[in-house]
C-alpha cells in the first residue's frame, strides 16, 4: 500500500509531487485532439452524458457556476447560455493547454461576456467561500492527486443549498459488461490514441486511471465525509459512467 509520500499514476506508484506534473504532461499532449478522441472512444456518448449532467444541474439565469477541469469547455458553454448575461460561469483547469483550448472554442461560439477563465488546482481554489450556486467537474476528479481536498474545496465555495455534480468514469454494474469494457479499454483505446494523437502512453494512463478511481459507493462516502449531504448518483451506460450529486447544508 502506498504511503503518504506516494500516490498512483495509473498503475504506477509515483511521488505525490510528481503526479501533478505527469498528469499535466498527459493533457498538454492530447489537448488539441481531446474532443475528437472523446467522440471516437465513446461513440459520441460523452455528449449524452454531459447533456444529462446539465439537466440535473438545473442551472437558472443569474446563478454562479464553477466548472472545474473544464477542459475544452463543453459544460461551461452550456452553463454560460443557461445563466445568461446576469449570471457568472468560471471555467477552471489546472492545465494551461486545456484551458486555452476551451477558451478558444467558447470564443469561436461567440460566448464571452459571462465566462471567466482561471487556471487553478481543484485542491486549492482561489475563490471565496459560499460563492457558487453549482460546482461541476466532468472526467477530472480521477486525475486529482488529493481527491479529499478537492471535495472539501467544492463544499467550501458552494453557497448553502448549492449543489455539486461529479461526472466520472466508474465501475460497470451490468452483469457481463466488465470484461467487454476492459477488453475494449486496454486493447483499443491506447491504439486509437497512437493513431489519432501519436500518443499511446497518455491514453494507456487514462484507461488505468479509470480503474484506480473509487467505485460509486466509495465516491459517495468520500463526498459525505467531505461535508456533502443528500448524496446520490445516477449510473449511465451500465455504470461505465456515473453522475454523483451532493448538496451543501
Amino acid at each position: 500500500m502506498a504511503d503518504e509520500k506516494t500516490t498512483h499514476f495509473g498503475y504506477q506508484q509515483v511521488d505525490v509531487a510528481e503526479k501533478a506534473r505527469k498528469v499535466a504532461d498527459v493533457f498538454h499532449s492530447v489537448a488539441s485532439k481531446y474532443d475528437l478522441m472523446n467522440d471516437l472512444m465513446s461513440g459520441g456518448a460523452h455528449r449524452l452524458w454531459k447533456r444529462f449532467a446539465i439537466e440535473v444541474a438545473a442551472v437558472r439565469p443569474g446563478q454562479r457556476v464553477l466548472d472545474l477541469a473544464t477542459g475544452t469547455g463543453d459544460l461551461a458553454a452550456k452553463f454560460a447560455r443557461a445563466t445568461g448575461p446576469t449570471g457568472e460561469v468560471v471555467a477552471s483547469d489546472i492545465n494551461a493547454s486545456m484551458l486555452g483550448e476551451g477558451r478558444r472554442r467558447l470564443e469561436d461560439q461567440g460566448i464571452a461576456g459571462n465566462v471567466e477563465y482561471v487556471q487553478a488546482s481543484a485542491e486549492v481554489l482561489p475563490f471565496p467561500s459560499n460563492h457558487f450556486d453549482c460546482v461541476t467537474i466532468a472526467f477530472g476528479l480521477r486525475n486529482v492527486t488529493q481527491k479529499e481536498r478537492a471535495l472539501a474545496e467544492m463544499v467550501r465555495v458552494l453557497k448553502p443549498g448549492g449543489r455539486a455534480l461529479i461526472l466520472e468514469f466508474s465501475h460497470p454494474t451490468v452483469p457481463g459488461l466488465k470484461p467487454i469494457y476492459d477488453a475494449y479499454s486496454f486493447n483499443i483505446i491506447p491504439k486509437l490514441g497512437r493513431l489519432v494523437t501519436g500518443d499511446e502512453q497518455s491514453y494507456r494512463y487514462l484507461v488505468e486511471s479509470i480503474r484506480m478511481h473509487p467505485d460509486q459507493a466509495a465516491l459517495a462516502k468520500m463526498m459525505e465525509e467531505a461535508g456533502f449531504c443528500q448524496v446520490d448518483w445516477f449510473n449511465l451506460t451500465g455504470g461505465v459512467v456515473a453522475l454523483h450529486r451532493g448538496f451543501k447544508a
